[in-house]
């Protein structure tokens, strides 16, 4: 059985386009306003969500990300807020996986973070600081969950290493498109490029490319190579800069159209 995420990767395969995954953190603007924020880029054409688990030692998140994480740790976003986004997000229609690091899971219990990830309609889960040597229980419980297993590579990654982290992979391949944290960038580095045909080489698997685009201009280019465009810098700042909410959840309708527009113009 596939899971939501596989279906999308293969409908946007069939209509020679990239998908659009937006990245926010679950609790953020406020509870209710990310479920709202997540309603509105339902609406605005994304194709999957990915719920970020906030945490307060993050190894990969920018300061836009680690500001909005904060916030949401700071209003008490625990594991319970998180799958509650999660089961909201796929009630909406979309693909949703949840990125997280290492210790949430293991604090929670492997087998059971696994369980309730597919109880509440979760396609999979991004484990930017978990290796596949030390995977073993993570494969075990994802697989008899029926939840895919998403590992991220690097320009850093060598080819070698890419054939076996690629190996342990399902739903798609993050390929991280340069070395660093997240965060908006006004130019993108051709290591992206680079990256997904490196990856290519190794699996069949769809590749989806994150950190760093924020613009229509850099989403159609991302869209031109990769599988999948991920956003969530960008969003987030749109939710950080209004006013209120409400302004946010416009500005972010406003940016999410664009990037729909871009991701559907690369090819």
């Amino acid at each position: 059985m596939t899971t939501a995420l596989e279906d999308m990767f293969v409908r946007t395969r069939n209509e020679n386009r990239a998908a659009l995954i937006a990245y926010l953190p679950a609790g953020f603007p406020s509870q209710q306003g990310c479920k709202d924020a997540i309603a509105v880029l339902a609406k605005a054409g994304v194709d999957a969500v990915e719920i970020g688990y906030p945490y307060s030692d993050p190894v990969m998140d920018g300061p836009t990300i680690q500001q909005a994480a904060d916030m949401s740790l700071k209003a008490g976003t625990g594991a319970a807020e998180v799958f509650s986004t999660l089961k909201f997000a796929h009630d909406c229609g979309l693909p949703t996986v949840v990125m997280t690091y290492w210790n949430p899971i293991e604090r929670y219990g492997v087998e059971r973070f696994a369980d309730d990830m597919a109880k509440n309609g979760g396609s999979g889960v991004v484990t930017p600081d978990l290796t596949i040597e030390e995977s073993e229980r993570w494969k075990n419980s994802a697989s008899s969950s029926g939840i895919n297993r998403i590992y991220v590579v690097a320009p850093s990654t060598t080819d070698a290493r890419l054939a076996l982290v690629t190996a342990q992979c399902s739903g798609f391949v993050y390929a991280a498109s340069l070395m660093g944290v997240t965060g908006a960038r006004t130019d993108l580095s051709s290591s992206g490029h680079d990256l997904v045909a490196r990856v290519r080489k190794a699996t069949d698997l769809p590749v989806a490319v994150g950190l760093g685009v924020s613009t229509r201009a850099q989403a159609r280019t991302v869209a031109g190579y990769a599988d999948g465009v991920i956003v969530g810098s960008a969003f987030i700042k749109a939710l950080l800069e209004a006013k209120s909410e409400e302004s946010g959840l416009e500005a972010l309708s406003t940016l999410a159209r664009e990037l729909v527009a871009g991701v559907r113009e690369g090819r």
